[in-house]
């Protein structure tokens, strides 16, 4: 079942790249929202954030010394007892990035070194946007969110942190408590074309 609604989400998402054209910025952000805010409904904004930066920035920023990136996986798969959730999914409106459930190594269908090895190799060619770039995109995300009239946990809270992160310079937020304790999420993030190329055969054998 959930290879299936793995499936599912990654060709709904192939989708809606093909049709890109017929679909503005705004229906596709709209359609994220509405995607995880069904599948993670105890998501909140800081969660809603982190889905969209994840799809700019990748795994860029946990990458910097693949060492450190090795021994932390490690000790996750090793302290970790439940990997739920799908196992795989787009992220933010394009999908350049997919997060992909730790379960799939735990449960042997992916080789450690394979999973390892694409998960770094996700970083080659990122163009990181400027924080000022950023912002502004977000800001564009945040106006779609608000004209949704949707009731988050936390929101206006959650508004100030994210604006004084990003004035400070900084853009990197963690998923809210609630989406940890409800959802225990064991991910890392890996460029689609790496992981349609490389990952997706062997989960589909």
């Amino acid at each position: 079942m959930v290879k299936f609604f793995g499936y599912i989400v990654l060709t709904a998402c192939s989708l809606l790249m093909g049709c890109s054209r017929e679909l503005s910025t705004e229906q596709k952000i709209h359609q994220a929202i509405e995607t995880q805010l069904a599948t993670y409904p105890h998501s909140t904004l800081r969660d809603l954030y982190k889905n969209f930066f994840q799809d700019r920035f990748g795994p860029g920023h946990i990458i910097a010394d693949s060492s450190s990136a090795d021994r932390y996986l490690r000790s996750e798969l090793s302290s970790s007892t439940s990997f739920e959730g799908a196992d795989y999914e787009p992220t933010g409106y394009e999908g350049r990035f997919l997060r992909v459930n730790l379960g799939v190594i735990a449960d042997g269908r992916v080789p450690y070194e394979k999973f390892f090895d694409a998960f770094v190799r996700s970083v080659n060619g990122i163009v990181m946007p400027t924080i000022a770039e950023w912002q502004q995109e977000w800001a564009e995300i945040e106006t779609v969110i608000l004209k949704m009239n949707i009731q988050l946990d936390n929101m206006e809270a959650d508004r100030a942190e994210i604006k004084q992160l990003l004035d400070s310079g900084g853009y990197v937020m963690h998923h809210s408590e609630s989406f940890n304790r409800h959802y225990s999420p064991h991910y890392r993030i890996i460029e689609r074309t790496i992981f349609e190329q490389e990952i997706l055969p062997l989960l589909e054998k």
